[in-house]
């Protein structure tokens, strides 16, 4: 399985089957991808091979440990050791192909922002609305 980053600087495959999802909805992880939670999955590190933009990786990291390494010229966040252990956090958004796999736990839900509720009667569109005046429309309905 591939994957790569917004810009597709940084590139990187996973060997072997991809392991379930987990999402995490601390405040830490809402800052860095810029929604309700981040969906990720964890790998060995000897299952993930780096094909290209090692040099774009930046790194930010905070007194308690939470690191967040991204692509430098996107800001896509990309895979990262986790502290002291042989295990790679890859972000899921940026695998390339379909795979089965389920989002079986959820992190941090006392700590989930309140907005994030789904609503049962929420607009879901198959695809973006084809020009703002749809999204106002669609934004309107509610």
């Amino acid at each position: 399985m591939k994957g790569e980053c917004l810009c597709g600087g940084v590139k990187f495959k996973i060997e072997g089957n991809i392991p379930n999802l987990y999402q995490c909805h601390c405040s830490l992880c809402r800052k860095v991808t810029g929604s309700s939670a981040n969906a990720a999955t964890f790998v060995k590190q000897e299952d993930l091979r780096w094909l290209s933009g090692q040099d774009k990786i930046s790194s930010f990291q905070k007194p308690t440990g939470y690191r967040s390494d991204f692509c430098s010229v996107c800001g896509s966040p990309v895979p990262n050791q986790l502290r002291g252990i042989e295990v790679i956090w890859v972000p899921a958004g940026l695998l390339e192909e379909s795979f089965e796999a389920a989002v079986n736990v959820h992190l941090h839900m006392s700590s989930a922002a309140s907005w994030e509720h789904d609503s049962g009667e929420c607009i879901r569109l198959e695809a973006g609305p084809e020009s703002l005046a749809a999204l106002k429309n669609a934004i309107n309905r509610t």
